[in-house]
């Protein structure tokens, strides 16, 4: 790869976007492949002063062998919601650009949109109302703010630590939008290199450009598998979500897991396809409001050399996040979906299937006909009207009535957040 050298590189990973992006998820240690051992990893935070060595982190020195990574009322939103959509009759007020300008389109939010779009437009709203102020760029904010439930900050916990056994953080201290993006962008790259030297990496990031619709959606990955067979080199996607209780998940929330894998495998193919010719550089740098000549953070430029890439400026990773992509086979049409119970991580369920290329495109297009404001939020189905009786914007919303019955909480899975 160009702008290398033959030293494996140290991951990169942020708590902040752990905690705002990843918050429900946890990632499947349930391989044919030996998990890597623990290694250095650096972990970026924008508030840092100076760079902190945290006492359970351990120094790139110090590993042996090849480094590998790994408050309004309530009551208010109804009709603040209301006023909000009447204006949205210009492109710049859509709710893609009016929330995730500058962001992308992340998969939870495909997914949250898929269980029920009036709940993720009374989130987005809400959210905004509660702090009338737009969020730091430098946030990078993933979702829509959800309260964490006991269930999430089991989560949490678990995928803290299944992430520990396969990396140690060091943190860094970045300064800029540009140094998140090559943060993200150096964690895909070193994530891609311990995959093909050991065979299994976690908390893949992602950043792709779906041209069929004509934006940007990123995501990160649980966990990615390299099969052991001679004549397979297609990468199977994992995503693992652990549960209250020991019970089977409803459909819904199978369909809705689902979903969020082959997004991730849409992604990654979108990734590889285009890495040769047609890689939108340029459209990232515009879209994301991006300096490509900026030099990065001192942190980031020593966290490259560690890893043993050459990179002083953004577009340098850039180049480099292209020429990994180009090193992948597409993803396994085989995805694996793993239930695992939070009060002794035992597998309550593990369903592998195939990916379904047209009825993916499909979904994504219908969810981004109303991320664009091309049709009015539509409500759960009939069957499916049990969700709203775990909704906190039960009492605004219209399609509500009480003789809904619930059939399963929703606070028993950690997939209601990434």
């Amino acid at each position: 790869m160009a702008g290398t050298s033959s030293k494996v590189p140290i991951e990169i990973v942020s708590d902040d976007e752990m905690a705002s992006i990843d918050a429900a998820l946890t990632s499947a240690a349930r391989s044919s492949v030996t998990p890597a051992a623990a290694v250095p990893a650096i972990h970026s935070s924008a508030s840092a002063p100076r760079v902190r060595r945290n006492s359970t982190t351990v120094t790139v020195e110090a590993k042996k062998g090849p480094f590998t990574c790994s408050e309004s009322d309530i009551e208010d939103i109804g009709s603040f919601v209301s006023t909000s959509r009447k204006k949205k009759s210009r492109e710049d007020d859509t709710l893609l650009h009016r929330f995730r300008s500058k962001r992308g389109l992340f998969v939870t939010d495909i997914t949250r949109t898929e269980w029920c779009e009036k709940q993720m437009e009374f989130s987005l709203f809400s959210e905004e109302w509660k702090n009338h102020e737009p969020k730091p760029d430098l946030a990078f904010v993933y979702g829509g703010g959800k309260r964490k439930s006991k269930a999430m900050r089991a989560g949490i916990d678990r995928h803290n630590q299944l992430e520990q056994e396969v990396l140690e953080r060091v943190e860094v201290n970045v300064k800029s939008c540009e140094d998140f993006m090559a943060l993200k962008l150096l964690n895909f790259i070193n994530g891609v290199i311990q995959l093909l030297a050991e065979g299994l990496t976690r908390e893949l990031p992602l950043i792709s450009f779906d041209f069929a619709q004509g934006i940007w959606i990123v995501g990160k990955i649980d966990e990615i598998r390299m099969p052991n067979t001679r004549n397979n080199h297609k990468p199977v996607l994992v995503e693992t979500k652990t549960r209250y209780r020991d019970t089977v998940p409803s459909e819904s929330q199978k369909r809705n897991g689902r979903i969020q894998l082959m997004c991730y495998k849409y992604l990654w193919d979108n990734l590889v396809a285009h890495a040769d010719h047609d890689f939108p550089s340029k459209q990232l740098f515009d879209y994301f409001e991006l300096n490509p000549r900026r030099f990065l953070c001192k942190d980031l430029q020593r966290a490259c050399v560690d890893s043993g890439i050459t990179a002083r400026r953004l577009s340098d990773l850039v180049a480099c996040y292209q020429n990994t992509c180009k090193m992948l086979s597409p993803a396994n049409d085989k995805l694996v979906l793993i239930y695992e119970s939070q009060r002794d991580q035992s597998v309550l369920e593990e369903e592998e299937f195939m990916y379904d290329d047209g009825w993916i495109k499909s979904e994504i297009r219908n969810c981004v006909e109303f991320w664009l404001g091309q049709r009015e939020a539509s409500y759960v189905d009939e069957e499916d009207e049990w969700k709203c009786g775990f909704c906190e914007f039960v009492s605004q919303c219209p399609a509500y009535t009480d003789d809904s019955e619930s059939t399963e909480t929703l606070s028993e899975d950690d997939d209601s957040s990434e």
